[in-house]
């Protein structure tokens, strides 16, 4: 009988051991369709920066001010009310070197350097929405739109931000992209070189005809939306039948795309002639090999063409930009304590 109770007591011991066992299956079980349901998202967003070293497809971790290096100090203040930079936001600083870098070789001076920049990550489809604010009282960004700032970032591989930009004086705007391309970089999305200065073209190309129809509030909107469908079609041709357009191929679809805006009559050919060369710049660049640029183009061009204005985010995008960052601060802490839980138990 004593053979029988301590024979009986081993098997129980077993019992417990295969229990044990399972119930650690079961965790694990749950803890790969936790991370199926949840973590997907943070996988792609914590994956490499770039799209095929092109599209932006990490999202932004925080947000950023960037000023230009000609700020005149005492100004700093009042520029990062106008921005409405908060204590989490991590600051920059970009001058001339910067310029040479993202968007033209033969570079600018420190002192040029004035726009200065806000850059706040936002829901994923969000595409890029620009705002241009006053400085106290003015607006000091005197040639560029929101809507170039917008396209041509798409453009250059940004995705999925909320830019602010203003200047303590008046200057063109052209530099302030800058700011935008340094502030991935440090956050360890680095955007390809040829694209920024490609895309950089597509904004000195359109500027003569958005000074032209500077009295047309919806000009630049949809001028752009046209700009942004013939480089969608541009990438999707080189990318499904490997083939380049033609300047003359990419001049006909530029004049169907602005026909369709109801823009042709108020372009000239010569600045249609800079566009094409602009956009064949950007087909030949790595930007136009991304998959998901083809998307992004077209998304961010439907957008556009009803744009006014000099603000494209609301209110309810920056709200939605701190309830995202939010909820991936509350995953991460459950992912943590799963984790935490699994090293206590083995």
């Amino acid at each position: 009988m004593k053979w029988l109770f301590f024979n009986g007591k081993m098997t129980l011991e077993h019992e417990k051991g295969y229990l044990k066992m399972k119930i650690k299956r079961l965790l694990v079980f749950g803890l790969l369709c936790f991370a199926a349901i949840f973590g997907l998202g943070a996988v792609a967003s914590h994956a490499a920066g770039t799209d095929d070293g092109s599209v932006q497809s990490k999202a932004l971790s925080k947000p950023y001010v960037v000023y230009g290096a000609g700020l005149a100090s005492e100004d700093k203040n009042q520029i990062n009310q106008t921005l409405g930079v908060k204590s989490n936001y991590e600051s920059l600083t970009v001058g001339g070197q910067d310029y040479a870098q993202y968007i033209n070789s033969a570079g600018t001076s420190d002192a040029s350097m004035i726009s200065c920049v806000a850059l706040a990550p936002a829901d994923p489809g969000t595409g890029v929405k620009v705002n241009i604010e006053n400085y106290d009282g003015k607006n000091n960004i005197t040639q560029v739109t929101s809507q170039q700032y917008s396209m041509v970032a798409t453009m250059a591989g940004v995705k999925d931000v909320i830019i602010t930009v203003t200047a303590d004086k008046a200057v063109s705007g052209e530099s302030a992209l800058t700011g935008v391309y340094k502030a991935l970089a440090t956050d360890g999305i680095t955007l390809n070189q040829q694209n920024t200065q490609a895309a950089n073209g597509v904004l000195d190309a359109t500027q003569p005809a958005i000074n032209e129809n500077s009295d047309d509030k919806s000009y630049p909107g949809k001028l752009m939306a046209a700009i942004g469908d013939v480089s969608s079609q541009l990438a999707e041709l080189k990318q499904k039948q490997d083939q380049l357009a033609t300047k003359e191929d990419i001049q006909n679809m530029l004049n169907e795309a602005l026909q369709k805006q109801g823009i042709d009559g108020k372009t000239s050919q010569t600045v249609i002639n800079n566009i094409v060369i602009s956009l064949s710049q950007v087909q030949k660049a790595p930007i136009s090999d991304a998959s998901s640029y083809i998307d992004n183009a077209k998304s961010m061009a439907s957008d556009l063409a009803d744009s006014v204005g000099d603000k494209m985010a609301d209110l309810k995008d920056f709200a939605k930009s701190a309830d995202a960052k939010k909820a991936e601060g509350f995953f991460a802490k459950i992912w943590q304590a799963i984790v935490d839980f699994f090293s206590n138990l083995f």
